[in-house]
């Protein structure tokens, strides 16, 4: 028989027990930049000139689908990836979504090989637009406050038969604040900077068609 003095260690032995148990996994959430937005306006002019988008390239950091982010407080240098959040494509892909979107609301957008389908037909070849994602990241400033960083280059060229010529290049940088500091404030945020960037772009080069 157990003495009633030895009750209250077994309790304790099994409490003790129960809590090295090993915890429930946690389910890794995949993320994106939401359903497309619908629009109301004028649909793409009759005629507009087409533009061939390339795949956006990407720094080797960002070919992959690991959401990263950065402790601007601790060591701005170093990438970090969320471990249980991860995005549903690579950036790029996701980013290059967002442009064909806003993009074609003005103009037919082509793939590459559209382009050269379409030169080989009319004899015309589109002008191409280049765009390299260079910083899409989640970066704190401090443990209670973060903003999604998104950073590209683009290169608009006009194809020729003898090649490609340089018509204009810029860099283009945005922010939005992160309205919680994890991985889900992260993605809204990055999902901001990247429909801001897009509009940006597009108002480039309606500029530069000017």
């Amino acid at each position: 028989m157990i003495r009633r003095a030895m009750i209250p260690a077994l309790l304790l032995s099994l409490l003790a027990g129960c809590s090295s148990l090993p915890d429930k996994p946690v389910r890794e959430v995949m993320y994106d930049f939401g359903p497309l937005a619908t629009t109301t306006g004028p649909a793409p002019a009759e005629g507009a000139a087409p533009l061939v988008l390339n795949s956006v390239n990407a720094a080797a950091s960002l070919e992959t689908p690991a959401m990263l982010y950065r402790l601007g407080y601790a060591d701005a240098n170093q990438l970090r990836p969320y471990a249980y959040a991860r995005w549903s494509a690579p950036p790029a892909e996701l980013l290059e979504q967002r442009l064909r979107e806003h993009l074609g609301r003005s103009r037919p957008v082509l793939s590459s090989a559209a382009g050269a389908a379409l030169a080989r037909r009319s004899g015309a070849l589109p002008p191409l637009l280049r765009v390299e994602l260079e910083e899409f990241s989640h970066q704190f400033d401090t443990p209670g406050a973060s903003r999604g960083v998104l950073r590209v280059r683009c290169t608009l060229l006009e194809s020729t038969i003898g090649g490609d010529r340089l018509v204009a290049q810029r860099s283009f940088a945005v922010e939005r604040a992160a309205p919680t500091p994890d991985a889900a404030g992260g993605v809204r945020a990055l999902a901001a900077a990247s429909e801001a960037v897009a509009q940006e772009i597009a108002n480039w080069l309606a500029q530069q068609q000017r």
